[in-house]
Parts: C-alpha cells; sequence; structure tokens
C-alpha cells in the first residue's frame, strides 16, 4: 500500500463503513492512495467480503463512488487499474433488484464498531470488535430507541476503555484518578440496555464478573441474545438480558430474590435521560439500587441535546439528596481524532458519578 499515511487511511475508511456512517461523515481516501492495488484488495476484503454483508444500498452508493475515485486517478491503465473484485461486486450489486428505501430503513443491518482505545491490548492480528444488529434510521412504533446504539453509549464506552488500559498500563495520563473506575472483576448493570453494547462490551473486553443487560421494552430485551450472540458470548453465563421496568420494585423472577441475592459493584446507563417524564421513575430505581447495595458506583452518560431535560435530571436528583460529579476530563473527541467507534461532535456528552449522601 502507499506508505504508512494511506494504509492508515484505508483502514480508517473501512472502518467508518462498516460501522454505516453516514456518506457525508466518511473520510475518503485520495485516489492516489485508492489506485494501489493492496489498498483495493483491503476495501474488498472490509466492503464485500465476509459473512456480516454491509446494507446493499449504503454498499452500492459506497462501491460508485470509490470507483470514480479511483479511475480519475489512474494516468496509466498499464500500471494502474480497479481490481475485477470491487468491479464485479459493483456489477452484482447495478444487476440486482435493491429494496424500496421505506423497506431499506426498517431492515436490521450489521453494525461494527471498533474499539480503537484497546489495539494495545490485543494481538497483532485483532482487532477489538463489537458487531451488532441494528436499525440505524428507526425507532419502534412504541417509541422504544433501543434498536440502535446512541452516541453516550459509545463515548462512556471509550471512557471505559480508557480507564481499562490505564489500569493494565499502569499509565493514567490524563485520566482523573477521582472519578476512576475499573470494571474488572466486577458486577454489572446497564440501565436502559438498548442494544446492550456497553454489556456487550464489559463482558467480552472489559473482564466483568457478571453482567446484567436490562431494559424496560419487552422487545428490546427479547433481541439482546441475537447482539451476545453475534459476538460470541451465546454461551457465557456471566451475561444476561432482563427486563428491569424503572420505578418498580426489584423482584426475583425464578430465584427467589433479584438477581439471586448476589451483589451489583457497578450501574451502567447511557442516553437514559431524554425524556423528563421518564425521569423521576429513572432515579428511583437509582435510588431503590443505592439501598440494596450501599456501595454500588453510578456512572450515567448522558448526550446533551436539550439542556432543560438534564437539568431536570439534576433537579430530580438533588431532591433526594444525591451527589452528581461530572467526570470533566474526557471530552468528545473531534472526529478527524476519532479511531473507532465513530460518534458526533457536535453535541457534548456528559459522563457523571452519581453518589448518595
Amino acid at each position: 500500500m502507499t506508505g504508512s499515511r494511506g494504509g492508515t487511511e484505508v483502514s480508517r475508511f473501512c472502518r467508518q463503513c462498516q460501522q454505516l456512517e453516514a456518506h457525508k461523515d466518511l473520510d475518503w481516501p485520495s485516489g492516489q492512495v485508492l489506485r494501489d492495488d493492496e489498498a483495493q484488495r483491503t476495501l474488498y476484503d472490509a466492503l464485500c467480503g465476509g459473512t456480516r454483508p454491509l446494507p446493499p444500498r449504503y454498499q452500492l452508493r459506497v462501491l460508485k463512488e470509490l470507483v470514480r475515485i479511483i479511475e480519475e486517478a489512474i494516468e496509466d491503465w498499464d500500471v494502474h487499474g480497479v481490481s475485477d473484485d470491487l468491479m464485479g461486486c459493483l456489477t452484482e450489486l447495478m444487476a440486482q433488484p435493491l429494496p424500496d428505501e421505506m423497506v431499506a430503513v426498517q431492515q436490521k443491518s450489521y453494525v461494527t464498531y471498533t474499539l480503537s482505545l484497546l489495539d494495545n491490548l490485543s494481538g497483532p492480528n485483532s482487532r477489538p470488535q463489537i458487531t451488532m444488529l441494528e436499525s440505524r434510521n428507526l425507532i419502534a412504533a412504541g417509541g422504544t430507541t433501543g434498536l440502535r446504539t446512541w452516541e453516550a453509549a459509545l463515548h462512556l464506552g471509550q471512557w471505559l476503555c480508557r480507564e481499562t488500559t490505564a489500569l493494565n498500563t499502569g499509565d493514567h495520563g490524563e485520566s482523573n484518578t477521582t472519578h476512576s473506575i475499573t470494571i474488572k472483576d466486577k458486577r454489572i448493570l446497564e440501565l436502559g440496555a438498548g442494544t446492550g453494547y456497553l454489556a456487550i462490551l464489559c463482558a467480552k473486553y472489559l473482564g466483568a464478573a457478571q453482567v446484567i443487560a436490562s431494559d424496560g421494552s419487552d422487545d428490546v430485551v427479547a433481541t439482546l441474545p441475537d447482539n451476545f450472540y453475534l459476538n460470541g458470548l451465546q454461551d457465557d453465563e456471566r451475561l444476561t438480558a432482563l427486563d428491569l421496568k424503572w420505578g418498580h420494585a426489584l423482584l426475583g423472577t425464578e430465584e427467589a430474590e433479584w438477581n439471586g441475592g448476589r451483589p451489583v459493584d457497578v450501574v451502567l446507563g447511557a442516553d437514559i435521560t431524554y425524556d423528563k417524564s421518564v425521569i423521576p421513575a429513572l432515579v428511583s430505581t437509582v435510588a431503590t439500587l443505592f439501598g440494596k447495595f450501599p456501595g454500588v458506583v453510578v456512572i450515567i452518560a448522558a448526550t446533551e441535546r436539550n439542556r432543560e431535560t438534564f437539568e431536570a435530571f439534576l433537579e430530580v436528583c438533588q431532591r433526594r439528596r444525591f451527589v452528581v460529579d461530572e467526570v470533566d476530563d474526557f471530552d468528545v473527541p473531534r472526529r478527524r481524532h476519532q479511531g473507532g467507534p465513530f460518534y458526533s461532535d457536535s453535541v457534548p456528552i456528559r459522563i457523571c458519578r452519581i453518589s448518595k449522601t
């Protein structure tokens, strides 16, 4: 491939495509990089190969643009060309009927997130990734937002990855030890788990002893095992999906006590404060968890789309005499500095640690 910089450009672009980033947000490598044979092999493997294909409409649009860029960059067709594999994939897509756009947005697609902050902890030939089945452009008719992974979950996940890397390497860098946290060997409860991104991250990569992915939507809870399976966790007894409705008592199901009487060490929640109407029930559940597990650590991440909504959350916490401390050393990185997962840098995401006075 044309230099290490070219390889980095192509690798980054492939990771963005596998995450189904919007066309306008993709960082397209230059034509001089893309016309290289090795670059095109890498692109083919990422965009056309494998058992978890990109959605056909997305794949077609990306390949058309790639071929256009490559062809425009070719000065001598005896030296460079468009690979037969890429052209074959594009031709096949153009020949087959594609689903109507209204149908396509309702279909679930494979979305793969790369955990760039864990690269140093993985082997040279393995990149830590989480793959989900998501409906990226759809909120269910029932109002649930659990069909896709939202920005706050990705940002909170990156913070947890940074804390894990600091623990394993002893290099705390800019990490604020006041708010530092470790997931390793801890029992984790995720509230409003949605796709289960954080739960899977904790179970697969961060060394949690037990992880409960909970949600108040029966439909969301029913789909969580699919994402567990995609990440090789279908038989992992440490990871379970649970229906937990905020504001309701924590009751046992098959077991006499909730969670079999086992403690919870850390509670995680991301993008769960977006609706003012559910905040009292959410904080009520947090209060119940403090009462049941006095030493529990509660970490909430919130995308500040609406300042008023977040203020409502802080106000309810204050009435409960909870202390909300913001993690102030982990801002959303600029998109150009992100190595995966990729998420918007246009809106602040706040990570808060909640404690009981």
